[in-house]
């Protein structure tokens, strides 16, 4: 692409693309392995808790209450007993980085969304429980850049193409902006819309997937690398 767009519909993920959420995660599991496992068990306990995680988001969706029942599973399968009000108390303790109500926003996120949104129009989509990312975008800071913010259970191709006619979107004109290969790149593109992929080293594990060269239409290493070509 030599020359910068004008005019364009861009639609962007939330979590781990305009601000920190994986990594999140990785933090409270890091704790959770420290606590709850015996010595040198620590892979093997991260990896049941992987098992009754991906279980869990299919079974009741994503956010941190449904990651608190996974804590809670996962330490009463490697205790080989029900969790006690103690064991309750310090799950809380170590979610809190999730729980605390902060946004760490990721590295030229607020600049580049405030020079875009001069020349283009701007969406977001995000997934999970509506109540949590509704704070986050509003915690964020960055909710005036976007003419509406969209928060589904899942994205997946018919969400696109629900947005699309929704939105009397022009699917040539609109571009999904993402750092997951399985929920922001491969279903908007075979809705029909173009995609540019920002991977974030901390992407969540359940959301690879492989790219062709082909699957995405524009592959940057920056958020801020968005303004050289819109």
């Amino acid at each position: 692409m030599e020359q910068t767009l004008e005019g364009q519909t861009l639609v962007f993920d939330a979590d781990d693309t305009l601000w920190e959420n994986n990594v999140l995660f990785e933090r409270v599991i890091d704790g959770f392995v420290d606590w709850v496992a015996a010595p040198g068990d620590g892979e093997r306990t991260r990896a049941l808790l992987d098992g009754i995680e991906a279980r869990n988001v299919a079974a009741h969706g994503y956010g941190s209450e449904v990651f608190r029942l996974s804590l809670r599973e996962c330490l009463q399968e490697v205790h080989g007993r029900p969790a006690t009000d103690e064991d309750d108390a310090r799950i809380t303790e170590v979610l809190l980085p999730l729980t605390n109500r902060r946004v760490e926003l990721i590295e030229g996120v607020a600049e580049t969304l405030a020079a875009l949104a001069q020349r283009h129009e701007l969406l977001m989509l995000t997934k999970g429980a509506v109540e949590e990312q509704r704070w986050k975008v509003d915690a964020s800071g960055l909710a005036h850049h976007f003419r509406s913010v969209h928060i589904v259970p899942e994205k997946d191709e018919d969400t696109y193409r629900r947005l699309t006619v929704e939105l009397g979107l022009d699917a040539g004109r609109t571009w999904m902006i993402g750092n997951s290969p399985k929920s922001d790149i491969l279903p908007a593109v075979r809705a029909g819309l173009k995609a540019v992929f920002i991977p974030h080293e901390h992407t969540w594990v359940m959301e690879h997937e492989e790219l062709r060269p082909e699957d995405a239409t524009l592959r940057l290493a920056r958020f801020d690398e968005l303004l050289r070509h819109f």
